[in-house]
């Protein structure tokens, strides 16, 4: 069996998706990604946080302040996280497929479309992922398409061959919105699995309190309540108990000799777990830390430990960035860029779609400055009521003194209509609060975020241009999820060459009943072997299994 393993190990380091940069040594890479956070750590400034290990992480790291998600909603976000690409041009950026009120569908993306751990995988990388995958084309928790990750549901890279380098994508579940409920997962919506509140309860459990509720900072936009303290604190609180799980991760490295050999990032998949954040395209709900701690032998030259570095950067980047550093040349079809090697962005983009049950539609583009968020749906305001967040006593206290007439200004904007087109000025208006977009003196930067906004939808695609229901008809034919194509298998000359009818199928193989691998190209077999394969397309149900033998 070990020399099977490591026969096939050995094909894909020189088969693979794309091109192999390097001769090198190929870096493991462990990606931390907290829930719903801003950057509420010491290291990012708050005077207030307690994240004493990820403030380490960020000493022998660099500080990445400006960057942003593509939503301010988890799904939507890591599906472009994961692809590459922006959701309006996948088919994932309704809030969430699975739970589409009008009934539940799994999205389908084109169908070259693939996800970054799969090609690393290919490539000869070890794939996990931890709790969560939550990719629109895949169970939020119980299931990725095969293809992605050698384990599925756990970030343990124990099983790997030895010398094989890894891909662990760690999900920290502590500061979920969920985290600020009265008691922890009080009547969750029916759409929320057993096994998904079951995997949450011990994700997130109880947090310590450490926070005082009279230090946290309010923001203009809220009341300054005890509700709203308490609940600010235990954001807070939830925050030092995340912080802690990123010491456990960065102790193992240690313990296992792995440290230097593994570029490490923290950041989150949208910004804080409060409202007129998660869900929003203020910086609030998009802007999140990100940390890079690269092994000195890897470390870029202009990347000092414990520096900051102000360049944009948006999720779809991660894609082409990770894939680099494992020596896979990205896809010409993803949406990013190299965020160390690449040229610098000038913008960042991100949208908004239906959320829960509500329908709502918005496009945002950003430069280092100003920010233009455009709504087709002008008169939904973002304060609207929404099962899963109305569960929170700040949401509540929030609606009832809305109701009351006992907000300021400030406070009634977000339950108010937001108009076909906002302009903030970030550096003078950071909770942007003041709108621009009918002052003569933004005239000019009004027409360039315009201009920005439009050539970059014309260059991706919005699918969003059709209404859901009939986007998920064009996807999911009568409710019916297509069916994968088994694939065939020809052995010729002692190598297995395999195909699938299917566009876009990913090609799984086993050898003797071994370990699943990804299919790039014509494996050798020896005399009398058994060959497997099945293929999938996301979205679509995983194909029968085909099997052959090889002569004697």
């Amino acid at each position: 069996m070990a020399s099977t393993r490591s026969f096939v190990l050995a094909l894909l380091l020189c088969v693979c998706w794309g091109t192999i940069a390097s001769a090198e040594p190929r870096p493991n890479i462990l990606l931390l990604m907290a829930e719903d956070l801003s950057a509420r750590i010491g290291a990012f400034g708050d005077p207030v946080a307690s994240t004493p290990h990820i403030d380490a992480l960020a000493r022998d790291g660099v500080r990445f302040p400006n960057t942003f998600t593509t939503a301010g909603v988890c799904a939507p976000s890591r599906a472009a996280h994961i692809l590459g690409m922006h959701q309006i041009s996948t088919g994932t950026q309704h809030m969430r497929s699975s739970s589409d009120p009008a009934g539940g569908y799994v999205a389908v993306p084109p169908a070259h479309a693939k996800a970054y751990p799969e090609l690393l995988r290919a490539s000869g990388y070890y794939t996990t992922n931890e709790v969560k995958h939550d990719y629109q084309f895949s169970g939020v928790f119980t299931s990725a398409p095969f293809p992605i990750f050698d384990s599925p549901g756990s970030a343990d890279w124990s099983g790997r061959a030895e010398g094989q380098p890894f891909f662990a994508f760690v999900n920290l579940m502590e500061t979920h919105e969920s985290g600020l409920y009265p008691r922890l997962f009080e009547a969750w919506p029916r759409s929320v699995t057993t096994l998904g509140v079951q995997l949450m309860r011990l994700a997130i459990g109880h947090s310590e309190s450490v926070t005082n509720p009279a230090d946290v900072a309010v923001p203009p936009y809220f009341p300054d309540t005890p509700t709203v303290r308490a609940a600010i604190a235990r954001h807070y609180d939830n925050i030092h108990q995340m912080d802690a799980r990123v010491g456990e991760w960065m102790e193992r490295l240690r313990d296992e000799g792995l440290l230097e050999e593994t570029v490490v990032v923290f950041t989150t998949d949208h910004g804080d777990a409060l409202p007129r954040a998660k869900r929003e395209l203020y910086d609030s709900g998009i802007r999140v830390p990100m940390i890079v701690r690269w092994p000195e032998r890897l470390r870029p030259p202009e990347m000092e430990p414990g520096s900051e570095d102000l360049r944009l950067v948006s999720f779809v980047d991660f894609a082409p960035t990770f894939l680099r550093w494992g020596g896979v040349e990205a896809p010409t079809h993803m949406h990013g860029r190299d965020f160390i090697k690449g040229p610098g962005r000038e913008y960042v983009f991100a949208s908004r779609d239906r959320i829960d049950e509500v329908f709502d539609r918005q496009r945002a583009v950003r430069d280092g400055r100003y920010k233009l968020i455009r709504s087709d749906v002008p008169d939904q305001p973002g304060g609207h009521r929404l099962e899963f967040r109305d569960k929170t006593d700040m949401m509540r206290e929030l609606h009832a003194l809305h109701a009351a007439g006992e907000l300021t200004p400030e406070q009634r904007l977000w339950f108010e209509p937001p108009g076909e087109e906002r302009l903030f000025d970030l550096e003078h208006d950071p909770h942007e609060l003041v709108d621009h977009a009918d002052d003569p003196a933004h005239a000019e930067t009004l027409a360039r975020l315009r201009a920005a906004l439009d050539k970059r939808l014309a260059q991706i695609g919005d699918w969003s241009e059709e209404p859901e229901a009939a986007m998920k008809e064009r996807m999911v034919p009568g409710g019916e999820v297509p069916e994968t194509a088994a694939p065939t298998i020809q052995i010729e000359a002692g190598r297995a060459t395999m195909s699938c009818a299917t566009a876009g199928a990913s090609i799984g193989f086993r050898l003797a009943g071994g370990d699943w691998r990804v299919y790039r190209g014509p494996v050798p077999v020896r005399s009398g072997q058994r060959v497997e394969a099945k293929a999938l397309r996301y979205g679509w149900e995983e194909s029968a299994v085909a099997s052959a033998r090889v002569a004697p």
